[in-house]
């Protein structure tokens, strides 16, 4: 079970990894994150950066050590990491690194409804997603192969596991859209006859189950 933090916002673990590797005012960390495009692997809201950085001083991770002005631009406090905060940042990455956890994911939320929509709907859409993920993966790669010969792998890591788990994604999806095309997955009588019975969902599916449960083919008349 993750740990609770004081500041459990991954946007705060960011902040902390770049305090950690100089000085910088808040400006600079958002400037540093876009370039780096660490927006791809954490959910960042860019307008909730100044209100983490308050809350990290606030809890003693990171400290102001210095106000500088760059020419008519306003004042920007420079943050610097506290001895509290690299453990806290080293803490934390050995809990994302070493400790599996639950992820919530828009994919197995549909999925765990699928029944909602005929099966050929959700065969043509789930046809969709893979040609998306496929466009995806393709960019992704093309972005990674321009990236390595200018970057050690150690920076691009991230990169590599989110296309990892894209192929994944789109490898599974292929493979029940086809079971879905050639009337091999399993269930596929009973999906269809609660919809096309004609009888309201609620009666179609106890109708449907009825008749699966006691080894028929439900009726789809």
């Amino acid at each position: 079970m993750a740990k609770r933090r004081r500041v459990g916002n991954l946007l705060a673990l960011a902040v902390l990894a770049l305090a950690a590797e100089r000085p910088m005012h808040p400006y600079e960390m958002a400037t540093t994150l876009r370039e780096r495009g660490k927006d791809r692997s954490i959910k960042i809201n860019w307008g909730s950066l100044y209100t983490v950085v308050s809350n990290l001083e606030k809890h003693g991770l990171i400290e102001a050590t210095e106000t500088v002005r760059e020419g008519r631009r306003p004042e920007r406090t420079v943050y610097t990491i506290t001895g509290t905060g690299l453990a806290e940042l080293r803490d934390w990455l050995r809990e994302l690194l070493g400790t599996p956890e639950k992820e919530y994911l828009r994919l197995a939320a549909g999925l765990s409804l699928l029944p909602g929509l005929p099966p050929d709907e959700a065969a043509d859409l789930l046809e969709q997603r893979v040609g998306a993920l496929d466009a995806e993966i393709t960019h992704r790669q093309a972005e990674l192969d321009t990236a390595m010969p200018a970057l050690p792998r150690l920076f691009l890591v991230e990169e590599e596991y989110e296309l990892a788990v894209l192929r994944a994604e789109a490898d599974w999806t292929r493979t029940l859209l086809a079971e879905l095309r050639d009337g091999t997955f399993p269930g596929l009588s009973l999906w269809r006859a609660i919809h096309e019975s004609g009888l309201p969902p609620a009666e179609a599916a106890a109708q449907a189950m009825k008749q699966w449960r006691e080894g028929g083919e439900p009726d789809q008349r």
